[in-house]
């Protein structure tokens, strides 16, 4: 079963509101193995509606339409359906019911403009809404399936998961599943991994899918079968082949992040970590404190912005900061190593750069940042050159802090040492 799924709503396409539903009813039809190809979103226009609705039934199965359905002249979904398809617009008994028995709850009196909302294209049935006054409506036409769902998310979302798939479902929806698995890299830009895996790339079933943001590229692997099991079968060996390549760079999967997985390495192996932290101002340890538990581990971090924080909290000689500058390996190294020993911990991560948007030099440009890290008083330091907003930078760093300390963490650590 194919589908498509049209949204409309002038205010989306201003972008007043967020189209949630989107989202969630791609979630939804995944899950019962409707593949989900298009989805479009069109004003409150009846003829901008009425096209969609001509045009995704060229191509699908089943065509969903979500919003429209008030009682408002630009509430325009039941028309626009009625004129694609040539049919008259009715009243439907249960969508009558619908719209006055919510009233009738209320003790309200209705609105004589609430009775359109009880009009249905001929043929149609309503899909009771206990949440609103707008009935969907469920047709079977020539082949072709058409819903109508309201748009409020908190209408939308019972309609779809209690009344529209149960129906789909009588129409062999569920003959096969949708199953996504996602593997999670960090230390690797999306064109390296995109060449490593290229011949990976154009596979049908199960597919493969790259997806970027600041510091990461996921992988989805995307299998269909007739269930769960028999779709985790034909991903593995495609997972497989993947960890066989980027192995070393793959820190997770699916719900992971790279501050759960250090979480979980420090926590098992007894390791204790602190931070000093200049341009990322705490980020940092905001995302490691983020995980439950990090008290087992985290011992503290500091903001030393300035170099007499630097000098006075971690100990950063006022020679290193005269002859190297604030934003230095020499100062990342030493911060590393002041923040390790004020907390007693087992590692030391110390981060110094230059977020911008000003502050930069031809030497020292904006976006330069040093990472120290300090395990068990072995001690490294990576350079860094982000581009990008502030924040984005400073989110970059503390994703490329966090990928080193994953990567030092890999190594023959078996235990905490003495500092």
């Amino acid at each position: 079963m194919l589908a498509e799924a049209i949204f409309t709503g002038t205010e989306m396409l201003l972008g007043q509101i967020v189209n949630t539903n989107a989202a969630y009813l791609s979630r939804q039809l995944a899950a019962a193995g409707i593949s989900l190809y298009r989805q479009v979103v069109v004003g409150d226009n009846l003829e901008r509606i009425r096209e969609a609705i001509d045009n995704a039934r060229r191509r699908a199965d089943l065509i969903i339409v979500s919003g429209g359905l008030g009682p408002t002249e630009d509430d325009l979904s039941r028309e626009a359906l009625a004129a694609a398809l040539n049919l008259p617009l009715v009243e439907d008994p249960a969508a009558r019911e619908n719209v006055t028995r919510y009233f009738a709850a209320r003790q309200r009196s209705m609105p004589s403009s609430n009775l359109k909302q009880a009009l249905l294209p001929a043929g149609a049935r309503a899909l009771n809404n206990p949440y609103g006054t707008a009935a969907g409506v469920f047709l079977e036409h020539e082949g072709k399936i058409y819903a109508l769902l309201p748009g409020p998310p908190r209408e939308f979302e019972p309609m779809v998961v209690d009344q529209l798939l149960p129906l789909l479902e009588s129409y062999g929806a569920r003959r096969e599943v949708i199953f996504s698995r996602v593997l999670k890299i960090a230390g690797m830009g999306e064109s390296a991994v995109e060449e490593a895996l290229k011949d990976l790339l154009h596979g049908n079933n199960p597919t493969l899918a790259p997806l970027a943001k600041p510091g990461e590229v996921t992988l989805r692997l995307t299998a269909r079968a007739s269930n769960r099991e028999q779709a985790r079968e034909l991903i593995r060996p495609l997972e497989t082949a993947i960890r066989q390549r980027l192995g070393e760079y793959i820190f997770g999967s699916d719900a992971d992040t790279l501050e759960g997985v250090i979480g979980s390495i420090l926590a098992g192996r007894n390791l204790t970590l602190a931070i000093a932290e200049s341009c990322t101002g705490g980020l940092l340890a905001h995302r490691v404190t983020n995980i439950p538990g990090s008290s087992a581990y985290f011992l503290g971090g500091m903001v030393t912005y300035s170099n007499e924080a630097k000098i006075k909290f971690l100990g950063v000689e006022e020679e290193t900061l005269a002859a190297h500058g604030a934003v230095s390996p020499e100062v990342a190294a030493a911060m590393a190593r002041g923040v390790r020993r004020a907390f007693t911990a087992d590692i030391g991560v110390g981060i110094t750069g230059i977020a911008g948007p000003g502050g930069g030099t031809p030497a020292k440009p904006v976006g330069l940042v040093y990472i120290g890290l300090d395990i068990q008083g072995k001690v490294e330091v990576q350079r860094e050159l982000f581009v990008g907003e502030r924040e984005n930078i400073k989110w970059q760093s503390t994703q490329s802090a966090l990928y080193h300390l994953w990567k030092g963490l890999r190594g023959n650590l078996a235990g905490p040492a003495g500092t």
